[in-house]
C-alpha cells in the first residue's frame, strides 16, 4: 500500500481575493490591468500579468528575509529588484505564509490592527 500524500489546498488568487478584502478597509480595483487590492488608494497587492503570481508591497528587509526563508513560494524579477516589492507563486505559498505577506502589505500601506 502507497502511503498518502498529505495535500495542502492550493492557493489561487481567489484566495488571496478573499484574505485581501478581509483587512480593514482595503478595496479592489485594477493596476495595470489587472485585479489590485488597495487601502486608501495606496496600493498593497495586484496580480501579476502572468496570472501565476501575487505582486505583494515589502519593504527590503522582510522582503529579504522572504526570499531567503521560502524561496520556492517568493521571487524577484528584474524589474522589481529597486522597488519594495515581491512576488508570490501562488501554486507553491502557503494559505499560513500568503496571509501573512497581504497583513504585511496592508500595514506598510497605512493599516492598523486594533
Amino acid at each position: 500500500m502507497a502511503a498518502r500524500k498529505s495535500r495542502r489546498s492550493a492557493v489561487t488568487f481567489e484566495t488571496a481575493r478573499a484574505l485581501a478584502l478581509r483587512l480593514p478597509g482595503a478595496q479592489e480595483g485594477t493596476s495595470y490591468g489587472t485585479p489590485a487590492f488597495r487601502l486608501r488608494r495606496k496600493l498593497f497587492a495586484r496580480l501579476h500579468q502572468d496570472g501565476d503570481a501575487l505582486v505583494v508591497r515589502a519593504d527590503f528587509d522582510a522582503r529579504e528575509a522572504l526570499l531567503r526563508a521560502k524561496p520556492k513560494s517568493f521571487f524577484l524579477t528584474d524589474h522589481y529588484r529597486a522597488h519594495p516589492w515581491v512576488l508570490v507563486r501562488l501554486a507553491s505559498v502557503s494559505r499560513a505564509d500568503l496571509e501573512d505577506a497581504l497583513s504585511q502589505a496592508w500595514r506598510a500601506a497605512g493599516g492598523r490592527s486594533g
